[in-house]
């Protein structure tokens, strides 16, 4: 059987009904990560860990005591740190590194322990590719080299998940884990034709995390439909004391709604939508957006309201504004962060060094590339004496502007549709040589983690050169289950997330 075509949700039907194994499904993808590495997806595969968890996730079923998702295989964005696995979150500073802890979200998800014995008992294949500390829309910042497209290997992935997208389109893991501080989830999502939620900021714990910008990041699945993304984001989130943004757990089942419709009340089957108002804001349709992209969109919206839905025009006046107001807090919180990385307790340090300065300019200077750099000197800059007020202030004072625009489209819509990005994937090298251009493709998905909202990216079309095109849906706080709710019937109306890629066999 074609495993990597298959979702989680049926996978975990196998698994349960004894037709196939928790190892045979481990070795089934071990053996198409080393075929097929040319995708440059996996920074670390440890055969012998992962087939030592599928042989503890078969022993759990066979005793009836595993969960919904034990058994299944899945990769983890090298973001995260991983006993066992190197984490080195892409950067040559951190090359080699090995967490003595797991990253609560990797705990959440791997083999029951005494430390969390509410694990999932899902087996870890391995660490997947990222732009280095998660700086970049491309994969090509990272420091073990780009990411390829499974559709087109001429083309980027996107980033800074592109590992994690490119794992789960080439069929090398059923599905995966990511991390979202400005789009990093749903634009490799988009560009790699499946799909991927962000959710709202401190549904999932940050602890163990490596972080680039703390009031932005946050973690999420990536898969091929919405409801395998529902299965891990149920699994994934836990309030975590360790994390003082973590909500509090709700125990929720984000896949309670999935095949519902959106009114209790209603009873017409073939209109399961009715009464979900969609908003489509008009900057999100303005110049600048490619026009494959916005015809696959709007179309996408009229299959919505074919299912029932309502389209209203919506504003988000603000929307130009969310690229300066990130890119002046992610850098200056990235300046704080990555200030730990000095050579003295762990990552690389220089060899040769004068004094204690010089080996902290130089171990940097080494150890983290040009994005990197970049984006630590532009932060150090605007928290300095004097422009901290002329900035950053500025800044948080916008990005609340932008949160209380989103407060008042939903007054109007439950749903909030557009683009995710404004083109498709781009081929190797054409935007690397700009930073400004590369910034400039994150403009529809900034403005959700400055506002700290949930939003999907949805397969919904090709463009004339067979590449995928995605849709964002953004919800209200919390509002994931209804989000995903959404998609699951969309994609129960279309066929583009069981697209496979073209370069796959």
């Amino acid at each position: 059987m074609s495993w990597h075509q298959t979702p989680i949700a049926l996978m975990a039907k196998a698994l349960a009904a004894k037709e196939v194994s928790s190892m045979e499904l481990t070795q089934y993808f071990l053996s198409r990560i080393e075929a097929e590495k040319r995708w440059n997806a996996y920074l670390d595969v440890n055969a012998h860990l992962s087939l030592e968890q599928a042989n503890k996730a078969d022993a759990l079923i066979a005793a009836g005591k595993g969960t919904r998702l034990t058994g299944i295989p899945l990769a983890h964005k090298d973001v995260f740190v991983t006993r066992g696995w190197k984490s080195t979150a892409a950067s040559k500073i951190l090359e080699n590194y090995q967490s003595p802890f797991d990253a609560t979200v990797v705990a959440n998800l791997g083999m029951p322990s005494e430390e969390n014995p509410h694990g999932a008992g899902m087996v870890c294949l391995g660490k997947t590719n990222m732009d280095e500390f998660a700086m970049g829309s491309s994969n090509e910042n990272s420091a073990f080299g780009p990411v390829l497209n499974p559709w087109n290997r001429q083309y980027v992935s996107g980033g800074s998940s592109g590992g994690s997208a490119a794992a789960v389109a080439a069929g090398l893991a059923p599905i995966a884990t990511g991390s979202d501080t400005g789009g990093s989830i749903r634009q490799p999502s988009a560009f790699c034709g499946i799909t991927g939620i962000k959710p709202s900021y401190g549904r999932v714990s940050r602890y163990g995390m490596i972080a680039y910008a703390s009031s932005l990041d946050q973690a999420g699945p990536m898969g091929k439909t919405a409801e395998d993304c529902a299965l891990l984001l149920t699994a994934m989130s836990s309030h975590d004391p360790r994390d003082s943004t973590s909500l509090a757990d709700s125990g929720e089942d984000y896949s309670r709604f999935l095949n519902k419709p959106w009114q209790d009340s209603s009873t017409n089957a073939a209109k399961p939508l009715e009464g979900l108002r969609v908003g489509l804001p008009k900057e999100f349709f303005a110049e600048g957006l490619a026009q494959d992209v916005a015809n696959a969109v709007n179309t996408a919206a009229k299959a919505l309201a074919d299912l029932g839905a309502t389209l209203v025009e919506v504003t988000l006046p603000k929307t130009k504004l969310s690229i300066p107001v990130y890119y002046v807090l992610a850098p200056a919180e990235a300046s704080s962060n990555l200030s730990r990385f000095d050579g003295v307790r762990y990552g690389h340090r220089a060899n040769e060094y004068k004094d204690l300065g010089d080996m902290y300019q130089k171990s940097r200077t080494e150890g983290f590339g040009a994005e990197v750099r970049r984006r630590i000197l532009i932060g150090t800059y605007v928290l300095c004496h004097g422009y901290y007020d002329a900035y950053y202030l500025q800044a948080q004072k916008i990005r609340r502007i932008i949160a209380a625009d989103f407060q008042a489209a939903f007054n109007q819509c439950d749903v909030i549709l557009g683009p995710v990005a404004p083109d498709v994937a781009w081929r190797l090298g054409e935007k690397s040589k700009d930073p400004v251009q590369m910034y400039l493709e994150d403009i529809y998905t900034l403005s959700t983690n400055l506002a700290g909202l949930p939003a999907m990216s949805v397969p919904c079309g090709f463009n004339a050169n067979d590449l995928p095109i995605g849709m964002q849906l953004i919800g209200n706080y919390f509002s994931e289950a209804r989000l995903l709710q959404v998609a699951h019937q969309y994609q129960q109306a279309s066929d583009w997330h069981l697209r496979q890629a073209s370069e796959v066999a």
